[in-house]
């Protein structure tokens, strides 16, 4: 099963585990946030990769720089550990992480989250590659890909235990939306999947193949819709 099949299978049911106004409130807000424009905002191929220096779970400095200073960079933002789409996300990705590392690339995952969150992410999903905290979603900002839940999400999710003002070190309403990057090694988008749909990921095939594409001189873009 891939990815994408994986991720529309956990939307379809969950219902089993959320009331028919908190699935209704969710699309409600998602189809707001697909009609913000936020994606047409979002760095994408061709652009330069705004760089940046985060705390990995350890609380290790990790910049762009350095990294692309080795090779090329998958760049992976994520909302948080309390997300199950993201951790299917994830955890496919850590399953591909060998095959992105023998292309010469290095993984890196960024969310909005406290480093102590990441660092329980990390060694319950075992995690190989850096997990880093953007906290206050400074970095999404620069990509274009940070939103505010607004009042009525925000609500939503503390009624549902997500405890986003503790685990996002008081920055509980803005997140990023789901999106991966390739860098080539001169700090260039080369391809990029961004979504405002939480339900939706970039495959790993996909960023396998775009970091093959990486010595063409077309490289290609995934930037789906929110019905994609």
């Amino acid at each position: 099963m891939s990815l994408r099949d994986e991720l529309r299978f956990l939307h379809d049911n969950r219902h089993l585990k959320l009331s028919a106004d908190t699935m209704a409130t969710m699309d409600r807000n998602a189809e707001a946030l697909a009609g913000s424009g936020i994606t047409d905002r979002a760095v994408g191929v061709g652009a330069r990769a705004p760089l940046f220096t985060l705390k990995s779970a350890t609380g290790t400095e990790v910049s762009l720089a350095a990294l692309l200073a080795e090779g090329p960079v998958v760049l992976t933002f994520y909302r948080g550990a309390w997300c199950p789409f993201c951790n299917l996300a994830l955890r496919a990705l850590q399953e591909h992480h060998a095959a992105v590392t023998a292309r010469g690339a290095r993984l890196v995952a960024v969310s909005p989250q406290v480093p102590d969150e990441s660092l329980t992410l990390t060694e319950k999903q075992g995690l190989a590659f850096d997990v880093l905290s953007d906290l206050g979603s400074d970095v999404a900002k620069s990509y274009g890909i940070a939103f505010d839940l607004g009042e009525e999400l925000g609500a939503l999710y503390d009624g549902l235990g997500f405890e986003l003002q503790r685990v996002n070190g008081g920055h509980g309403r803005t997140l990023p939306l789901p999106a991966t990057y390739v860098i080539d090694s001169a700090g260039v988008v080369r391809w990029a999947f961004v979504a405002t749909d939480y339900a939706l990921r970039a495959e790993p095939a996909d960023v396998l193949a775009a970091l093959d594409a990486l010595g063409s001189d077309a490289p290609g873009s995934d930037t789906p819709g929110p019905d994609a």
